[in-house]
């Protein structure tokens, strides 16, 4: 990891235009996988939290709803602003703020004070992503794709770890060892710092003129493109409250269906988490070659019969579905991100905060309904129910065409 935080310089003989900077994708998805482990952490310590503060559903799903509004409100406007004034070093100054919330979590002792955490580590989330996502595009040499994947594959290793870690770590320990977890964050910071001076070296390699023709440009209305982010937004609900669904309640669903331990239920949540970040890595590059809409009819649309027969199967198959699920679902986002950024040229930023920001949004919101819902029907009807989103995967046939797929070949960066 020194290596990838240190050396980086373009190398001899490439242009920005036209070198992968792969020490600072790896240095961006390792400070994403610290960020989104922090932040998994809460969602694995539910069980834990469930009984410790004698909270019912609903409230579980309010905590998972903070989380997600102050991260998905705040984060187009950060891409907004930043688009316009690059902050360099926003990115160590918003995994402070999730260090913050994650050190208040560890010392809560009130319904309150626990949403108050759970709103500082949304707000990190809101600092981070819309810059972090910008650099890893500066950085791709053209293969947005592929950089998009290392950046968000990183979100979701820590998403993966994060309760693994739980089981592990904090859960036969209790809450205070939640503050174990802060030397993660200060070594992110590090790297994120290190990230950031290279960026701010790099600024005026990116003028405003430039960032349409690295973005692709478009010959679409704005009303195609309304319509195209609609969809897209339709293609995001479909997928994150789905999503939701398990992040949120899976393990009180094999708790309370099969029987399992909480440790239990938390080593086949990895499994999910797991297949999301392969699925994750493979999408962007797949997309890069054979077209982003051809990897979102496969992401969302073909995960539909995984989904519908997860709620009615036993517990091995229900980790051979889950890992399918995840496998095929994760793979749509990078997809779905780069084609937004193709239909509106010169805006990363704010297209990655809309859309990170909409994820978190839709995630939190569709995890407080559903933990109602849990509430009042059982957590059971909650799979049942969410196993028809994907259909809403059928919208992508009325997106339009950006770009044609092409197979990028340009050698990366060594070190």
């Amino acid at each position: 990891m020194q290596k990838a935080v240190t050396e980086l310089s373009v190398p001899h003989g490439g242009s920005m235009a036209e070198t992968t900077i792969v020490p600072i994708l790896v240095a961006l998805g390792f400070s994403h996988m610290v960020n989104d482990m922090m932040q998994s952490l809460l969602a694995a310590l539910y069980p834990m939290i469930k009984t410790g503060f004698h909270l019912d559903f609903t409230e579980i799903g309010l905590i998972t709803l903070t989380f997600q509004i102050t991260a998905s409100l705040l984060q187009p406007l950060v891409g907004l602003y930043t688009d316009r004034r690059p902050q360099p070093f926003s990115l160590p100054m918003g995994m402070a703020f999730t260090l913050v919330g994650l050190l208040l979590l560890s010392t809560a002792n009130t319904y309150p004070s626990l949403l108050l955490a759970a709103a500082l580590v949304g707000v990190g989330s809101s600092v981070f992503h819309p810059e972090a996502s910008r650099v890893a595009r500066l950085a791709s040499g053209g293969r947005f794709g592929l950089a998009q994947s290392m950046f968000q594959v990183g979100g979701n290793v820590g998403q993966a770890i994060g309760p693994l870690l739980a089981a592990l770590v904090v859960i036969p320990r209790g809450q205070p060892a939640i503050a174990w977890f802060s030397l993660a964050a200060l070594l992110g910071m590090l790297v994120l710092s290190r990230v950031g001076w290279w960026y701010r070296d790099h600024i005026p390699a990116m003028p405003r003129k430039s960032r349409a023709r690295q973005a692709g440009a478009t010959t679409l209305s704005r009303r195609q493109i309304g319509r195209a982010i609609a969809i897209l937004g339709a293609l995001v609900l479909s997928k994150n409250v789905y999503s939701a669904s398990l992040g949120s309640y899976f393990t009180f669903y094999l708790i309370q269906k099969f029987g399992l331990s909480v440790h239990d239920a938390q080593m086949h949540l990895f499994l999910f988490l797991a297949s999301v970040a392969l699925g994750t890595l493979l999408g962007g590059p797949f997309g890069d070659r054979v077209g982003r809409k051809q990897v979102m009819w496969f992401s969302i649309v073909g995960v539909l019969p995984f989904t519908l027969a997860l709620p009615y199967v036993n517990l091995f198959a229900t980790d051979v579905l889950v890992v399918c699920i995840g496998l095929i679902m994760a793979s749509a986002f990078p997809a779905i991100l780069v084609y937004a950024q193709e239909l509106v040229p010169g805006r990363v930023g704010m297209i990655a905060g809309i859309f990170f920001g909409f994820a978190f949004g839709l995630g939190g919101l569709g995890a407080a309904v559903m933990g109602r819902l849990a509430d009042s029907t059982g957590i059971e009807y909650v799979y049942r129910a969410c196993s028809f989103l994907p259909l809403l995967g059928l919208l992508i046939a009325f997106l339009p065409d950006t770009s044609e797929p092409r197979l990028v070949v340009r050698k990366p960066a060594t070190t």
